[in-house]
């Protein structure tokens, strides 16, 4: 082969293997990565990123009109955008709500790592017999993983938020059923036992230590709930947009948290491992047995990920623009569980800014 050709040949090989599609990890190294302790966070700016900085203050604008407390975007790691509304500041903590269920499966992940837990085994070999109302082998089906992916066949409607035995009662056989349900709780209860130790102790020296997390996990409605800075939110989504990986150190096991963020059984192919996922051909929605054609963010990116709470906290995670999206505050209209038609509204508003 000519030299030239093969030179050629080559460079262009390389440039094809380190180039990003939506599926590949980013790079570690490719990221900036803030100090563990203080305020020094790096930036870049809209002007530099070649946003349309004339549709920043119109995003501002609908934030603040939709009951936002704080708001942030990360490019490559870097803050390019951080607002706080009303009284809210930088230091102020808010709760995750069901954004938190990220943090339950991830140290799930990390356990599993570890040798502590398999998904695959039943809840009852870390929690014991009678963790539900369920006969012992309705019971023995509900594994780890059926948790995880909310697909445990337990009485959604029967439960509310209250996860003692006498309120999980069985509906269908595990596996058969998705229904968004917060008996996902009992999945740190399995890291506890599991480990040997309080859930918040393993949560904080595997996960919250690690990346420079700041805040605590607090009862709320009989739930586990974490409350943190919008930045503490923002480490966490950053760690997410790294595949895991937190400055070169692998936090979150690579292959588990491929799982997680994609299409994790049959039923709801927009649900991992407690994550949501955009770009799918089908949904379903909390409180309903319904499926819905399309994406559950038509407007936003097919490859984003998403940690949705009630009343609206947002971590969209979208790898083909390295970039990470924050928003903490009251609900943006109505009370909602996770998924409200507000995601879709402000990705209109943030496309606006960033095509």
């Amino acid at each position: 082969m000519n030299k030239l050709l093969f030179t050629f040949l080559s460079a262009f090989t390389l440039l094809a293997c380190n180039t990003t599609d939506d599926d590949d990890q980013i790079p570690a190294e490719n990221l900036y990565f803030p100090p563990s302790t203080g305020t020094v966070w790096e930036t870049k700016t809209a002007y530099e990123l070649n946003w349309n900085e004339d549709q920043i203050q119109p995003l501002l604008d609908f934030l603040e009109e939709k009951h936002s407390k704080s708001f942030i975007i990360l490019v490559d790691g870097k803050i390019v955008m951080e607002n706080y509304f009303g009284s809210h500041t930088a230091s102020s903590p808010w709760y995750w709500a069901s954004a938190g269920k990220t943090l339950t499966s991830t140290a799930v992940g990390i356990a599993q790592q570890q040798g502590l837990l398999d998904i695959d085994n039943p809840v009852s070999d870390y929690l014991g017999a009678g963790w539900t109302s369920l006969t012992s082998a309705q019971e023995n089906q509900i594994t780890v993983k059926h948790l995880l992916t909310m697909t445990s066949g337990l009485d959604d409607a029967a439960n509310g938020d209250c996860t003692t035995p006498q309120c999980l009662e069985y509906l269908a056989p595990a596996g058969t059923r998705w229904a968004y349900d917060n008996v996902y709780v009992v999945l740190q209860n399995v890291v506890a036992a599991a480990s040997g130790q309080t859930w918040e102790n393993y949560f904080n020296a595997n996960i919250k230590n690690k990346i420079g997390m700041t805040g605590l996990w607090t009862q709320l409605d009989g739930l586990s709930v974490y409350y943190s800075t919008t930045r503490s939110m923002a480490r966490f989504g950053l760690l997410a947009l790294a595949s895991g990986n937190w400055n070169g150190q692998q936090v979150i096991p690579q292959a588990f948290f491929d799982d997680a963020t994609h299409t994790s059984q049959n039923i709801n192919k927009s649900y991992g491992y407690l994550w949501w996922i955009n770009g799918e051909q089908s949904y379903h929605l909390p409180q309903t047995q319904a499926e819905f054609l399309g994406s559950l963010v038509p407007s936003g990116p097919s490859d984003m990920f998403m940690a949705l709470g009630k009343n609206d906290q947002k971590i969209y995670v979208i790898p083909s623009k390295r970039m990470v999206v924050v928003r903490m505050g009251e609900a943006a209209d109505d009370s909602n569980w996770a998924l409200s038609g507000f995601d879709e509204a402000l990705w209109v508003k943030i496309n606006a800014v960033i095509n």
